[in-house]
C-alpha cells in the first residue's frame, strides 16, 4: 500500500517592497501533516540580487537563534508564534544592499520535506503610490467637498434668511409709512371743527 507522503507547505508573500531605513516583518507561516515537534526548526536564508552565494538570516531550534555574523548579524529579530504556525521575523534598518530574496525553511520530524518560501525584497527611497494612497486620498477629498457642499448650504440658507428679514422689514416699514400717510391725508381732508 502507499501512504501519502508527508510534508510541510510554507505560505510568504511573493514580493515586498520597504522604504530604505525603515523596519519590515517578512512573514511566514506553515501548515504540517503532523502535530508540532519538539524539534521543529526554521531556516531563514537570504540571496543577494547579483545571486552570489545564500547567507543564513535567521536560525530556529526550540528557541531562536541569532547571527554572530554576517549582514544581518544584531538586525533580525523573531517575530513568530510556532503555536499559530507562525514563524516571521523582523528585519531591521533596511538597506539597499539587503535586496534580493529571502527563503523561509520549516523543518517538523517526521514532516521534513516540503515547500520553501520565498520573498523578494526591493528596498524602494520613498514609498510608490499604492491603491492605499489612493484610497485615503479618495476619502479624504470625498470628506473635504462634503464640507464644503454643507458649508455652502448653510451660508446660503443664512444668507436667504437675512434677505427674506430684511425684505419682510422694508415691507413693515413701507405699510407703517403708508398708513402714516393716509392718517396725515385723512387729517388734512376732513374739515376742521370750529
Amino acid at each position: 500500500a502507499l501512504w501519502p507522503a508527508a510534508a510541510v507547505e510554507v505560505y510568504t508573500s511573493k514580493e515586498v517592497d520597504a522604504v530604505n531605513g525603515t523596519n519590515l516583518r517578512l512573514k511566514c507561516t506553515f501548515s504540517s501533516s503532523s502535530p508540532i515537534s519538539q524539534h521543529l526548526s526554521v531556516t531563514w536564508n537570504f540571496q543577494p540580487e547579483d545571486l552570489s552565494s545564500h547567507e543564513p538570516v535567521f536560525y530556529y531550534l526550540k528557541e531562536p537563534y541569532k547571527l554572530s555574523a554576517g549582514r544581518f548579524k544584531e538586525r533580525v529579530t523573531w517575530d513568530g508564534n510556532i503555536e499559530r504556525n507562525d514563524v516571521s521575523i523582523v528585519i531591521w534598518n533596511l538597506q539597499p544592499t539587503d535586496n534580493g530574496t529571502f527563503t523561509c525553511q520549516v523543518k517538523n520530524p517526521p514532516d521534513v520535506d516540503g515547500t520553501i518560501g520565498e520573498v523578494r525584497l526591493r528596498v524602494v527611497q520613498k514609498v510608490h503610490f499604492s491603491e492605499i494612497h489612493f484610497l485615503a486620498v479618495a476619502i479624504g477629498s470625498a470628506c473635504v467637498l462634503m464640507i464644503i457642499v454643507v458649508t455652502v448650504v448653510i451660508v446660503c440658507q443664512h444668507h436667504r434668511k437675512k434677505a427674506q428679514e430684511k425684505r419682510i422689514k422694508v415691507a413693515g416699514t413701507e405699510l407703517r409709512e403708508k398708513e402714516k400717510l393716509k392718517v396725515r391725508e385723512e387729517k388734512e381732508n376732513s374739515p376742521l371743527e370750529d
